[in-house]
């Protein structure tokens, strides 16, 4: 018999990358294919763990850790993860090396230190860095949560993505962790996403405005989305070999082969806790928006590409900061107070509107709200012109965070 497919927030996937480095002096250490012989016995794309599995990414130096099918909520994930980061700590630790939070390593040499994935779906990697080189940070210098979401059928999916395009915008404002690159600080919070936009510059229609077009049903999204995005591929890549889904690089992609909507603009935090509950928050508001609790489904779907992709690019700079002066699109998430506003008003205001987050999840999204998102912590104690020494020391605080599942506070 057929499982049923799951309907909106019946279930969730969650989704979170770390860096491997030296535990010596934080190099970049590309060593995940050993984490993954030592979990199963051998060197494999992916292993199940309980109710996490771990998989290779892109690179070497990176390993993800992700729910192992749907979560029927958020209850409990975050100490999974956070077990699961500490038994790959143990299996670094032999191997001189440990695992860095946060979106981005702030020192990293992409050209030089950059090192692919060279095992099993090797052919794939080997298809992105041709056409696209992925020795750069937008590729090999990145860490994310991503988030699933499931529907079924076209009305659902048709309210998930409206809602989803509606509120990615100023995703970054609570979750960008990646203010420096090449070690130095960059003017943006989310340097991360400043550089993924421009990953598949060589073919556009790959990431767009990073911002899903207003599409809300199947054939449509085919139509709109993936057709011309693999006919543009097609010269480059005339095997097919990455004429998939998951070539999209939006900030949501749709995954019509699971039924479920990927969200990729979430930068990783400094703990599982951070993550989980930028996750609850996120996952909360797309919920209210999908039952109508700000207005009518009609008004989310006529919001046009360009308005909001300016308003993610604010985030991308200036995160919880941004400053907000459309009056409608602060009404469409149902806030009334004085406009202009920042995004940070806006996470505040819905943080009250909306159920509170499971059990210790509360204290994570308290830090973000009052202190700012990781980026305006890590910032703050960097300083203006952090030397080597004040970089290092402050990631390996960032590193320790992670270890001990403690907040990174803007204070040490």
């Amino acid at each position: 018999m057929t499982a049923r497919a799951l309907g909106l927030f019946e279930a969730v996937g969650v989704e979170l990358e770390y860096m491997i480095v030296a535990a010596d002096n934080l190099s970049v250490l590309p060593v995940a294919d050993e984490v993954l012989r030592a979990a199963a016995g051998e060197i494999v794309s992916e292993v199940e763990m309980g109710r996490l599995s771990w998989s290779n990414e892109l690179c070497l130096h990176v390993i993800e850790l992700k729910t192992n099918g749907p979560a029927p909520d958020f209850q409990g994930l975050a100490e999974a993860f956070a077990a699961d980061a500490s038994r790959i700590n143990a299996i670094l630790a032999p191997l001189g090396g440990r695992l860095m939070p946060g979106g981005a390593h702030p020192s990293m040499d992409p050209a030089r230190e950059t090192k692919l994935w060279n095992h099993e779906y090797s052919p794939v990697y080997a298809a992105y860095d041709r056409i696209f080189d992925c020795t750069g940070h937008g590729w090999s210098n990145l860490q994310s949560m991503h988030i699933n979401l499931p529907f079924a059928g076209d009305e659902q999916f048709g309210r998930l993505h409206a809602a989803i395009r509606l509120l990615l915008p100023i995703m970054p404002a609570l979750a960008a962790s990646t203010p420096m690159l090449d070690a130095r600080l960059t003017g943006f919070m989310d340097s991360r996403l400043e550089v993924y936009r421009s990953n598949s510059r060589r073919v556009p229609s790959v990431t767009g405005l990073v911002v899903p077009e207003p599409v809300f049903t199947k054939a449509d999204y085919q139509r709109v989305i993936l057709d011309p995005m693999y006919a543009d591929m097609a010269p480059l890549d005339p095997e097919g070999t990455l004429r998939r889904e998951w070539l999209n690089s939006r900030g949501a992609i749709a995954r019509f082969e699971r039924d479920a909507i990927e969200i990729r603009v979430l930068d990783t935090q400094e703990r599982p806790a951070a993550d989980l509950a930028v996750a609850a928050l996120v996952t909360a508001a797309l919920a209210a928006l999908c039952r109508e609790q700000f207005g009518g489904f009609a008004g989310q779907r006529q919001w046009p590409v360009e308005p909001l992709a300016e308003l993610l690019m604010r985030c991308v700079r200036d995160a919880d900061d941004a400053l907000i002066a459309d009056a409608d699109y602060a009404a469409c998430l149902g806030y009334t107070g004085p406009t202009p506003c920042t995004a940070g008003d806006l996470w505040r205001h819905l943080a009250h509107v909306l159920p509170a987050p499971p059990d210790g999840l509360g204290e994570a999204m308290r830090v973000i709200l009052e202190q700012g998102c990781l980026a305006k912590r890590l910032t703050t104690a960097l300083g203006p012109e952090p030397n080597t020494a004040r970089v290092r020391s402050v990631y390996e605080r960032l590193c320790a965070c992670l270890r001990d599942n403690e907040a990174f506070t803007s204070a040490p």
